[in-house]
C-alpha cells in the first residue's frame, strides 16, 4: 500500500502557516548578499526557499525606495504607499497641533487623515511603488474605526474625548476658582499675564496678489522657511508687555550677519530649531530670562506687591510643575492652567488679541514696501524676492506689538476675567487712552496702502491672510516639514563638529584595519549568538550611524588621489636622455622646464 502526502503540509497533515518576512529582515537580506553572503546560505539562516531569496533580491531596489509609516513592518499588497505616505505626514500634522496646545480628537485626525489622503492622490504623487509590492491606484481610503484602531495602537497616538458637552460646564468651575484664587490672594489686574504662542508666515502676502503667484512659480520655493512661532505676553491691565519669544528654523540667518545683528539686543527672545516651535526648554528659559525680570521690574516701578499670577494653556512647551523650574529670585510668579476643554473659549491672547497684532503686522509691512518703492528705484517684486528678510521683519513685529492696545489686551479678559473691565474704569484708565486707535480701521487702512502698491485687495483677502498664519498646514507644508525633518536627521547623523580635521589626523591605513576587524567581530558574533535577529538589526544600525561616515573618508580620498592623478598626467611631460641631467631654463615665455629622474633611468620633463 502505497500512502501518498499533500505537497505543502506536514507530518501531522496539516498545512504550514505561511508567515511573511518584515521589510527590516528583507533589507538585512540584501545588505548581508551585497557584502558577499551566498543565497543558499541566507536562505538556510532564515528558513526560506532559495527562490523567496532571490526573489527579494531581485526586487531590492523597490525595496530599499520603501519608506513606511511609523509601526509598518511588513508591507503587502493591500497597502498603497500613498497610505504610508499619508501617514507620515499625519504623525507630523498631529505633533505640530500639540506643539501649538491644540485639542485634537479622534474624529478631528481622522477628517485629516482623509484629507491629506486625497490631496496626495489628486496630486498624483504615486500609489505605486512598483513589482507587485502594493495595490492600484483605485483603492478609496474611509478612515475607518477599524484603521483608527490600528493606526492608535502603531504610532502611540491618543487623543482628546469629545469635549463639546463639557466645555460649558468646564468655563463655569474653572471661572468660578479664577475668581476665588484673585480674591483670596489679593490680585489685581497690573499683576495678572496671560500668555500663547502663534504662527506667522512672515513674508506672505494675499493670495490672489501678484506676488503670491510669482512666488509660486519659482523653482525652488518653500513657505516653511517662512513660518516663525512667537509667544505674545502682557497683563490684564494691559499696560505690560513683555519681550516675545520667538522660535526660527536657523540660528543664524544669512540676514543676520549682512546687517551685523546682535542677537542680545534685539527686541524679541531669539531661539532656533528646524520646526520652528516653542519647546520647554525655550519657555522655561525666556520666563526666567525675560518675562520674570520685565516683571519684577515693572512691580517695583508702579510700588505693587511683589507677586505675579501667570496663566497658561496646556500646550506641551508649557511644562507641568514650571513653578519648580523658577529661579529662586523668581519665585513670587505664580501658574494657573487653564483647564485643555475651555482653554479656546477662555484663553485671553485668543480672544482677538492675536489676530489684531497680525493686522498691524500686515499693515507695517505693507508700509514698509510703499516707503521702499517711494524712495528707490527697485519695483514692489524686486523688493520683495530679493531685499525684504527676517531682519525687516523683525522691525514690523516690534511695531506692531508695540501697536496693540491697552484696549484690546483688556477686552481679551472679559470671558475669565468678567470686571476686569470694570476696575480699568475705575482706576481711570480709559480716561488717558480715550485716543487709542480702533483696530477695526488697520483692515481698511491696509487695504488703502494697498491700492497704492497696485495689489488687488479688498477686505476679505486680508482676513484671509490673517486666518492663514494660525491655520492648519496643508498638505504641500506638511510633506514640505517632513523634508526639512529628514535634512536635520540626516545632518545629524552623518555631520561630525570639525569633520574636516577628523578627517586629516585618522590614517586611511588604521580606517582600513578598523573597518576589517569590525566585520570579523560581525560575522562571528552573527554565527554565534542566539539572538539572531536582534543581532542583525543592531550591526545594521551600528553600521548606519558610526560607520558609513569612516567609509565616505576613504572614499573621498579615494576620489581626490584619483582626480590629482588625472591632473598629474595631463601636464606636458616626455622622455629624455639620462645624460640630460640638468635643469634647463627656457627664455622668451617665461616658463620653465624641470628635469627628474626616475629611477627606470628616464627623466620628465615636466611644464611649471
Amino acid at each position: 500500500m502505497i500512502s501518498v502526502q499533500a505537497s505543502g503540509h506536514g507530518s501531522t497533515g496539516r498545512k504550514r502557516k505561511k508567515t511573511m518576512l518584515s521589510l527590516e529582515l528583507k533589507l538585512e537580506i540584501i545588505k548581508k548578499r551585497e557584502r558577499g553572503v551566498r543565497v543558499s546560505d541566507l536562505a538556510k539562516q532564515y528558513g526560506r526557499n532559495i527562490s523567496t531569496i532571490s526573489t527579494i533580491l531581485k526586487q531590492k531596489e523597490v525595496i530599499k525606495s520603501i519608506k513606511p509609516s511609523k509601526g509598518i513592518c511588513i508591507i503587502s499588497k493591500r497597502r498603497s504607499c500613498t497610505l504610508d505616505e499619508m501617514e507620515r505626514l499625519l504623525l507630523i500634522w498631529i505633533e505640530d497641533q500639540e506643539m501649538a496646545g491644540s485639542t485634537i480628537t479622534e474624529s478631528i485626525i481622522c477628517a485629516k487623515a482623509r484629507s491629506i489622503y486625497y490631496d496626495l492622490k489628486a496630486a498624483n504623487c504615486g500609489d505605486s511603488i512598483g513589482g507587485s509590492l502594493t495595490d492600484s491606484t483605485t483603492q478609496e481610503f474611509k478612515a475607518s474605526r477599524g484603521w483608527w484602531q490600528n493606526f492608535r495602537k502603531r504610532t502611540g497616538t491618543l487623543s482628546a474625548g469629545e469635549t463639546s458637552s463639557s466645555e460649558i460646564q468646564a468655563v463655569h468651575e474653572f471661572s468660578v476658582l479664577f475668581e476665588k484664587i484673585v480674591q483670596e490672594e489679593g490680585y489685581v489686574p497690573q499683576q495678572v499675564f496671560n500668555c500663547d504662542e502663534t504662527g506667522l508666515f512672515w513674508k506672505r502676502m494675499p493670495r490672489r496678489t501678484y506676488i503670491t503667484i510669482e512666488e509660486k512659480k519659482r523653482c525652488g520655493h518653500k513657505p516653511m522657511k517662512d513660518r516663525l512661532t512667537l509667544t505674545l505676553c502682557a497683563n490684564a491691565s494691559g499696560d505690560c508687555k513683555i519681550k516675545p519669544l520667538l522660535v526660527y528654523h536657523s540660528e543664524n540667518p544669512r540676514a543676520f550677519k549682512a546687517h551685523k545683528v546682535n542677537k542680545d539686543l534685539l527686541q524679541v527672545f531669539w531661539r532656533a530649531n528646524a520646526k520652528a516651535r516653542v519647546t520647554k526648554l525655550f519657555f522655561a528659559e525666556w520666563v526666567n530670562q525675560v518675562f520674570g525680570p520685565a516683571v519684577k521690574k515693572y512691580l517695583q516701578e508702579n510700588s505693587l506687591p511683589l507677586k505675579c499670577l501667570l496663566c497658561l494653556d496646556n500646550a506641551p512647551a508649557h511644562l507641568l510643575g514650571l513653578e519648580d523650574d523658577i529661579l529662586d529670585e523668581l519665585k513670587f510668579i505664580k501658574v494657573l492652567y487653564l483647564p485643555p476643554n475651555a482653554t479656546s473659549s477662555l484663553q485671553p491672547m485668543d480672544q482677538q488679541v492675536m489676530s489684531n497684532f497680525k493686522k498691524l503686522y500686515t499693515k507695517h509691512l505693507f508700509q514698509q514696501c510703499f516707503n521702499v518703492i517711494q524712495s528707490t528705484d527697485l519695483s514692489l517684486l524686486d523688493f520683495w524676492r530679493n531685499d525684504f528678510n527676517i531682519v525687516h521683519s523683525l522691525k514690523i513685529i516690534d511695531l506692531a506689538w508695540e501697536e496693540v492696545t491697552r484696549q484690546t489686551l483688556t477686552s481679551a479678559w472679559q470671558k475669565l476675567w468678567p470686571n476686569v473691565a470694570a476696575l480699568r474704569n475705575s482706576e481711570g484708565s480709559d480716561s488717558e487712552h480715550a485716543f487709542e486707535p480702533n483696530p477695526e480701521n488697520v483692515v481698511e487702512e491696509i487695504v488703502c496702502i494697498g491700492k497704492y502698491l497696485d495689489l488687488e485687495v479688498g477686505e476679505d483677502d486680508i482676513t484671509e491672510l490673517v486666518e492663514e498664519h494660525h491655520e492648519e498646514l496643508t498638505t504641500d507644508e506638511l510633506r514640505e516639514l517632513q523634508e526639512m525633518q529628514s535634512a536635520e536627521m540626516h545632518a545629524k547623523l552623518s555631520g561630525i563638529d570639525g569633520g574636516e580635521e577628523v578627517e586629516n589626523i585618522i590614517d586611511s591605513a588604521e580606517i582600513k584595519h578598523i573597518l576589517s576587524c569590525h566585520q570579523e567581530v560581525v560575522d562571528f558574533v552573527e554565527k554565534h549568538h542566539p539572538k539572531k535577529l536582534q543581532v542583525c538589526r543592531a550591526n545594521a544600525e551600528f553600521d548606519k550611524i558610526c560607520l558609513t561616515h569612516f567609509r565616505s573618508i576613504l572614499k573621498n580620498r579615494a576620489t581626490q588621489l584619483f582626480k590629482k592623478s588625472t591632473k598629474r598626467s595631463s601636464k606636458v611631460s616626455t622622455e629624455v636622455r639620462p645624460s640630460d641631467k640638468k635643469k634647463i631654463k627656457t627664455e622668451g615665455s617665461g616658463s620653465k622646464v624641470e628635469l627628474k629622474i626616475k629611477e627606470q633611468n628616464t627623466i620628465t620633463v615636466q611644464v611649471i
